[in-house]
């Protein structure tokens, strides 16, 4: 059974994958709608872990866009991944990439610091190994 990736997973593969897109803008001549909505192609990035291109949607339409979307304080919200219908099939899903990056932010200092206290435990434990070594050896 293939392993789903993870949240950390696909948004860095979807940031590395379009990230010179989202620096490339420019208002003069501007490339698309906007400067924070990047068009992704969830098919392309479901192929890079082999899973089903319904895997990665529901991930980022259903659960993460409900984590990392923004309620403002009028009521309004910033969606982090949104579908529009009135463009093009290779522009109907969008991620807000500021948002995205601020989230990979986070989920890599989670990460980090669940493997510091990982490590932590581990050192402990070999350090109370060797103490009780020496103490059943002495």
């Amino acid at each position: 059974m293939k392993r789903p990736p993870t949240d950390l997973q696909i948004l860095e593969e979807i940031y590395d994958k379009y990230y010179e897109k989202f620096s490339e803008y420019s208002s003069e001549d501007p490339n698309r709608e906007t400067k924070v909505y990047i068009p992704i192609d969830i098919a392309s990035i479901a192929e890079h872990f082999g899973v089903d291109g319904d895997i990665v949607h529901g991930r980022l339409y259903y659960y993460l866009e409900h984590k990392y979307g923004i309620l403002r304080t009028d009521g309004s919200k910033v969606p982090f991944f949104r579908f529009v219908e009135n463009t093009s099939a290779d522009k109907c899903h969008q991620v807000q990439f500021p948002i995205l990056a601020s989230a990979i932010a986070s989920l890599r200092e989670s990460r980090n610091q669940y493997l510091w206290a990982t490590w932590l435990a581990g050192a402990s434990f070999i350090i109370a190994l060797f103490a009780f070594i020496f103490g059943v050896a002495c």
